[in-house]
């Protein structure tokens, strides 16, 4: 069998090459992913951090002012928050903002279904490449009569390589898949947590002012 890669990629066929493809797109989906969640959450607890401060001094629109500053996805979240502050009752407040989070949420997610994908399709691609290549080795076994496993065997060898491609590119696409999915997960914990903090400032201060408000009409 010769295992030189072109000969390998002329004997694998268009299957082969779709593999290849497919190990190209999840290694592209992995960068674009580490490239939107690079500092994602140091720029998110710099911001809960900043905002947090803001509002325990009362300064609310310094606090919306740092989220409209702010590169940090979180800050769409908080602005949510800022928005209906003062309009709508707390319930509602928290419950738009909960709605802003797990978008936020989904928008991590994203191309992450590529992966998964990825990795329950290719040992079926690379399946399906073998038995083309089986049926070609026996179709020169045909031709060949009387030739015997010196005929099909290096066929068939080679054909085999189609499958360990795919069972290869499986494992990578679902090893980033579980990576991703774990940081994520990680992440969306951390960032309900920075949202309730939030919350809870935000509605502390607005009943602080609603006291002192109180206090001076009396």
């Amino acid at each position: 069998m010769n295992l030189g890669f072109w000969n390998l990629m002329r004997t694998g066929g268009t299957t082969m090459w779709v593999i290849i493809a497919l190990s190209v797109l999840a290694v592209a989906v992995a960068a674009e992913r580490l490239a939107a969640l690079w500092n994602y959450m140091d720029r998110a607890r710099v911001l809960a951090d900043t905002v947090n401060r803001c509002l325990t001094r009362g300064a609310i629109a310094e606090g919306r002012a740092a989220c409209e500053r702010s590169k940090s996805p979180l800050a769409d979240v908080f602005l949510v928050g800022f928005e209906r502050h003062g309009r709508s009752s707390d319930n509602a407040v928290e419950q738009a903002v909960d709605r802003a989070r797990l978008r936020m949420n989904l928008d991590m997610k994203n191309r992450l279904w590529i992966l998964g994908t990825i990795g329950a399709t290719a040992p079926f691609l690379g399946l399906f490449g073998t038995v083309i290549g089986i049926m070609a080795a026996f179709t020169a076994l045909g031709e060949h009569a009387g030739g015997g496993l010196t005929v099909v065997a290096p066929g068939i060898a080679d054909a085999l390589v189609t499958t360990a491609l795919g069972i290869a590119v499986a494992v990578e696409a679902v090893i980033i898949y579980n990576y991703f999915n774990q940081r994520i997960a990680r992440y969306a914990i951390e960032l309900k947590l920075l949202v309730e903090e939030f919350l809870e400032s935000l509605n502390g201060d607005g009943k602080k002012e609603t006291g002192d408000g109180a206090r001076q009409s009396s």
